[in-house]
């Protein structure tokens, strides 16, 4: 839940994941695979060979540590812990922390690749890293979560910190869990450390605007492919599958920008209104309920419908691979703007293409949240704030400015959005890869 000061669009939404409930299981359509099918498909565009393909592709560290616990009641139950480093050409690693009880080392590899793309994309002067706990936090007390947290920062203690990795909140966490990590680290340091981790509460060093910062990247970013096409975003109908922390502020931007949204859903459900959903009252609905299963001013929808409803724009702002062969073939949607990491596998994406539809990738649409973390990170380093305005200012012309180079590079190239996004930002990891040198 945000403590900011900031303007606020609605009621605060549930931290609960952004995720439907069925999850790709590993195959064909896994977060690794469609990870390394992307990277292949950029290393041959860009006529690298075999071996820097291989450096690419393969994580600088990974660390794999069993977390336990001690329950409330004291019975012990057993975790296991990662945390992926896939690069650090460009500088320090910069990934979330996830917890869910489906993750796996390969999982955490295929996030930290990404975002190793996603801050060259938006040319941040960090690398990608990516960490994660097998636990479901919704079956645990604050003070089970608590020290789940201090016990996992404490293994991972020599891999981390503000000028090697940084953490930020992710799926299953928010910014409380980034505060443990914090206080973790800097008593072990004997000083606070406040840039170890971005997403904080503000008061111990959070940034304005961090909270609503990954979902107001996806509205900049459809509104710049909606401007290519001289659509405006008032004229449009969208659908969000996933009401966590970046759907629900999605939507609420969306409808605050004079879009209309006509469907929502959470992991139990969704909802659906082709006049448009009131999205402050579907917030009051989730605040008193958990979930938007219910809302009296909409039909009910299942999440797999709700990719296939005729409308301009889908949001899928849930887990990775939900639009596969069989559901890309179902979409109706003009442009996809992938709010979550992965939604879409390699298959999908061939689908998609064929049916002319406009995918925004999510190394570029939903790099809002590794910018604001930037920002933070900034400021924490020289101990000054800035406000909300000047954050909001920061961000808006970062993600124009991708935009823009992605979309120039895609009609000069004539490739997809996602291929010309891998070129730019695979291209300048090898460069730095390459500048650099090997050692010894």
């Amino acid at each position: 839940m945000t403590t900011t000061s900031e303007p606020h669009t609605g009621a605060t939404p549930p931290e609960a994941p952004d995720h439907p409930p069925t999850r790709q299981q590993p195959g064909a359509g896994s977060a690794i695979t469609t990870a390394r099918s992307q990277l292949a498909t950029a290393v041959e565009i860009l006529g690298y060979d075999d071996g820097l393909h291989e450096m690419l592709g393969t994580p600088r560290r990974e660390i794999n540590v069993s977390v336990p616990l001690r329950r409330d009641d004291g019975k012990i139950e057993l975790f296991h812990g990662f945390r992926v480093q896939h690069n650090v050409s460009r500088g320090p690693g910069k990934g979330g922390l996830r917890y869910h009880p489906s993750v796996d080392v390969d999982e955490v590899r295929a996030l930290a690749m990404w975002m190793t793309w996603k801050c060259a994309i938006v040319d941040l002067p960090y690398g990608g890293a990516k960490g994660g706990v097998s636990i479901d936090p919704t079956g645990y007390s604050q003070a089970e979560l608590e020290r789940v947290t201090r016990r996992y920062t404490s293994e991972i203690m020599p891999v981390i910190g503000p000028e090697r990795d940084i953490m930020a909140p992710d799926m299953g966490t928010n910014e409380q869990t980034m505060a443990w990590v914090m206080d973790t680290y800097s008593v072990n340091q004997g000083y606070t450390i406040p840039a170890v981790v971005t997403g904080k509460p503000i008061p111990v060093g959070g940034s304005l605007g961090r909270a609503t910062a990954t979902s107001s990247g996806v509205v900049h970013t459809t509104k710049a492919a909606l401007a290519d096409a001289g659509v405006e975003l008032r004229d449009v109908s969208v659908a969000v599958q996933g009401f966590g922390k970046v759907g629900s502020h999605a939507a609420a931007i969306f409808a605050g920008e004079g879009a209309r949204v006509v469907a929502v859903s959470d992991q139990h459900g969704g909802v659906h209104d082709p006049d448009g959903l009131d999205i402050r009252s579907l917030f009051e609905h989730v605040d008193a309920t958990g979930s938007v299963v219910g809302f009296e001013r909409g039909e009910p929808i299942d999440n797999t419908s709700l990719l296939a409803l005729d409308v301009d724009v889908l949001v899928p702002a849930a887990v990775e691979g939900v639009l596969d062969e069989i559901t890309a073939d179902a979409v109706q949607a003009r442009w996809v703007v992938e709010g979550a990491n992965g939604p879409t596998t390699a298959g999908g994406d061939r689908i998609l293409a064929k049916k002319g539809v406009t995918v925004v990738p999510d190394v570029l649409a939903n790099a809002g949240g590794v910018v604001v973390s930037y920002f933070e990170w900034v400021q924490a380093n020289q101990a000054y704030w800035w406000t909300a305005q000047e954050i909001g200012e920061k961000l808006e012309l970062r993600m124009l400015s991708a935009y823009a180079d992605v979309a120039a590079l895609a009609r000069r190239e004539e490739l997809s959005l996602r291929d010309a996004a891998l070129v730019i930002g695979v291209k300048r990891v090898a460069e730095a890869h390459q500048i650099r040198g090997l050692y010894p």
